[in-house]
């Protein structure tokens, strides 16, 4: 069962909620990069110790080139300091002008082998709608870089062709998201790899929102009472935290 927050308790973290000039501040602009991009350091660094990374692909909305556009609720929802705390990490959170692609992604990985520290065994993929289709597409393009991914309504929208191989990917942890009204996402696109990927003893968990449209992003990490988990396979790590499931996984050489 998915881990929710209550309506209390989601009411009391918003009255400490990291504010968007908080995050511009706390996600550094990385000069030079060949792509607009911005990272979250792991709080209290420490140069002794290993920092996984997890790589934040923003969707539609955050397309441009002004660096400031892609930070989305998860990644204010990263920066709370409890989380920075418990789950000290990197977050790359670069910007595209359109779809994500291969070109970006060599300038990704080039970014992130120049993060100190980075634990290179523990680089982690999120992203929601285009984003979420763009985290379908990298763990495709790459799929022995990535420890874990999370693709939230990432299945494409109604006119996408299909583009998800479920047999290049059933061997990465992955958690997917999806709320089951989605009408610009359809949420059956969704299902259609999760239902693969267990004929295929794939490693899949699909939450999904019942009753929710395409506005989900937000749950990954603070979710909410609607959601119901299954797994594709006993290969799948049954933990209920979202964030504690992530930073367990290990990429595998």
């Amino acid at each position: 069962m998915t881990r929710y927050i209550s309506p209390l308790l989601a009411f009391l973290i918003g009255l400490s909620k990291i504010t968007a000039q908080d995050v511009y501040s706390i996600y550094e602009t990385i000069p030079n990069a060949g792509i607009p991009c911005r990272v979250m350091k792991p709080i209290k660094f420490d140069s002794a110790e290993k920092y996984p990374v997890i790589l934040s692909l923003h969707g539609a909305g955050g397309k441009g080139t002004n660096n400031r556009k892609q930070l989305k609720d998860w990644n204010r929802q990263l920066a709370d300091p409890k989380r920075r705390n418990q789950f000290p990490c990197y977050v790359v959170a670069p910007q595209a002008p359109g779809l994500w692609n291969g070109e970006q992604l060599k300038i990704i990985q080039k970014i992130i082998a120049e993060l100190p520290s980075a634990d290179l065994d523990r680089i982690y993929i999120m992203g929601h709608s285009m984003g979420g289709h763009g985290t379908y597409i990298y763990i495709q393009l790459a799929p022995k870089y990535f420890a874990a991914a999370a693709p939230s309504a990432g299945s494409g929208l109604k006119r996408t062709e299909e583009f998800i191989d479920p047999e290049k990917i059933k061997d990465i942890p992955i958690w997917a998201f999806h709320g089951d009204k989605d009408r610009v996402c359809p949420y059956e696109k969704q299902l259609k790899v999760f239902n693969a990927l267990k004929n295929l003893n794939g490693n899949m968990k699909l939450t999904t929102w019942r009753g929710d449209n395409h506005g989900v992003s937000g749950k990954m990490i603070e979710p909410t009472e609607n959601g119901k988990t299954e797994l594709s396979s006993k290969r799948c790590d049954d933990e209920d935290d979202f964030l504690t499931w992530l930073f367990k996984q290990r990429r595998h050489h």
